[in-house]
């Protein structure tokens, strides 16, 4: 296996790197010697620390909701498509080297009450594929990275658990497979969720995802009325 310093020479751009997984790829390639530039809307909390760009730049929903109830929708539909969309494209632009663009496996299915941010994640897995087909001969390695939940300020999980890993942990696990695979769930727990959903009926998934996410939202606009 390529070790990631031979493939990335010794410099890595992060995005989106104060908090979470960006966060813990900087302070991981770091670890390992790189040098880290960082990027990120608050720029009050970047200081330097990490040839790989690591797009993980993004936002998702408050809480899982119909599209078109979605509180301010098109305010809401101009900053996904911005943040989530047009900073990967723009960003993903390399010589030689790595890029890591993190998507979701909310990307790898249609997710209903999380559909828009799903459409996004579907666009950054398969933009990643094509251009790692259009690049990989001049020496240009593109990854999707689709995590399920990790226990970070963004999917408000405090504790992590064997599948739900602090970003310390998925990010360690994930830069192993760096070289080897194009796209990537990260981590075993998550490689096997995304097996096993890969297994069910396209009816079933989307039967499941809508019955868990309308038991979300029901909690969250519950917890919001007793405010």
């Amino acid at each position: 296996m390529k070790q990631l310093m031979d493939l990335c020479l010794s410099f890595s751009v992060v995005t989106g790197a104060t908090d979470g997984i960006g966060k813990a790829y900087a302070e991981e390639l770091a670890r390992r010697g790189m040098k880290v530039a960082l990027i990120s809307r608050s720029k009050e909390k970047l200081d330097q620390v990490a040839s790989e760009i690591i797009n993980n730049v993004g936002i998702s929903y408050a809480y899982p909701e119909y599209f078109v109830d979605i509180p301010d929708l098109d305010n809401a539909i101009d900053k996904m498509v911005n943040i989530n969309v047009m900073s990967v494209c723009k960003v993903s632009a390399l010589s030689k080297g790595v890029i890591l663009n993190i998507s979701s496996a909310a990307g790898m299915y249609p997710t209903p009450l999380l559909t828009l941010y799903s459409a996004t994640k579907a666009f950054v897995d398969y933009f990643s594929r094509g251009l790692h087909a259009e690049y990989k001969s001049k020496g240009i390695i593109v990854q999707s990275v689709l995590p399920y939940y990790v226990a970070t300020k963004m999917s408000k999980i405090r504790k992590p658990t064997f599948d739900k890993p602090s970003p310390e942990t998925y990010v360690r696990a994930a830069l192993g497979t760096v070289g080897l695979q194009t796209q990537t769930n990260g981590c075993l727990p998550h490689a096997l969720m995304g097996w096993i959903f890969s297994l069910l009926p396209s009816s079933a998934a989307m039967s499941l995802l809508m019955k868990t996410n309308k038991q979300v939202r029901a909690r969250y606009l519950k917890k919001m009325k007793e405010k």
